[in-house]
């Protein structure tokens, strides 16, 4: 738990309202100051939030739009001059990049792993076989998080999720060790972000079972499914919502991506739902359920 801060530990284990232990109480068994508990990250001002909501809405519609046409787009929308060197360097702080041909603006600057892309001519035909993990920008009343999942591309199943703060890799590899804990993919897709380039990330993945495989240049919809799920979620919760807190948050969006695993049906999928066609293989679903039940129970 030493990589984790305080902050990130008072929100993901804190429970307000026990009747059997005090908030001062549990952060002491945690190790935390009780003044952890009512840490606010820095405020971002009601301007440069409302651009950055509006950013990414105008990035979920055309993901193909760089900079340039977003400071164009948003200039129309709001009868304003909005400047394109303070749209990309929002667009940076989002973790947002255009999908088209051309080194993303999030990638790593700094000498990093570089694993071979491994998907050409792959044909899809079986759960686990390869996930791909990303990150998008979620919009809170007064602030915004950061949301990465890991999908199974086969059955279009979210294995995992994280919320965070921060663009700091740990949320990613609290994810990623929630997916391992429930199946190993045969291919790992990822692209060359800082989080994903990671030693404690690469680290991660047992290379005698799974290969990881990296986006390169010129290689624009690798991530295709993920990036649908992305407006799936925005279009059908997030922007429907105006989560207050990220607890809020947090049940707003498992609600919905359990609600996307179990009843969402997928014409691609032959109108199966994402979790229909994940646990096609009994022993996948009996050890999975094993493994929910034992959670809950500890």
């Amino acid at each position: 738990m030493n990589s984790l801060t305080v902050h990130i530990i008072a929100e993901k284990f804190i429970e307000h309202g026990l009747p059997t232990l005090t908030l001062a109480e549990q952060a002491n068994l945690l190790g935390i100051s009780r003044a952890s508990l009512y840490y606010q990250p820095k405020s971002t001002d009601p301007e440069t939030l409302d651009l950055m909501h509006r950013i990414d809405k105008i990035h979920t519609d055309w993901p193909v739009y760089g900079s340039r046409k977003i400071a164009a787009q948003l200039t129309r929308d709001l009868d304003s001059i909005i400047g394109r060197k303070r749209v990309r360097s929002l667009m940076e702080e989002m973790g947002i990049a255009a999908v088209y041909p051309k080194p993303r603006l999030s990638l790593n600057g700094k000498e990093h792993p570089v694993f071979p892309y491994l998907l050409t001519g792959v044909v899809l035909t079986a759960p686990n076989q390869v996930w791909g993990a990303d990150i998008t920008y979620i919009k809170l009343h007064g602030g915004y998080l950061y949301l990465v999942a890991f999908l199974d591309w086969y059955s279009r199943f979210v294995v995992s999720w994280e919320l965070s703060n921060t663009l700091d890799v740990q949320f990613c590899l609290d994810a990623a060790a929630q997916a391992l804990a429930n199946a190993t993919p045969g291919i790992m897709n990822v692209d060359q972000g800082v989080q994903f380039t990671s030693a404690d990330f690469i680290g991660l993945w047992n290379p005698q079972s799974t290969k990881i495989s990296m986006d390169h240049r010129g290689r624009c919809f690798d991530n295709i499914f993920t990036e649908r799920f992305w407006r799936s979620l925005k279009y059908e919760e997030v922007y429907l919502k105006d989560y207050r807190t990220v607890p809020e948050a947090r049940r707003g969006i498992g609600d919905y991506i359990n609600r996307y695993n179990h009843e969402r049906l997928h014409e691609a999928l032959g109108y199966k739902t994402p979790a229909e066609v994940y646990f096609s293989d009994p022993l996948l679903r009996d050890s999975y359920r094993r493994r929910v039940i034992s959670h809950f129970v500890s």
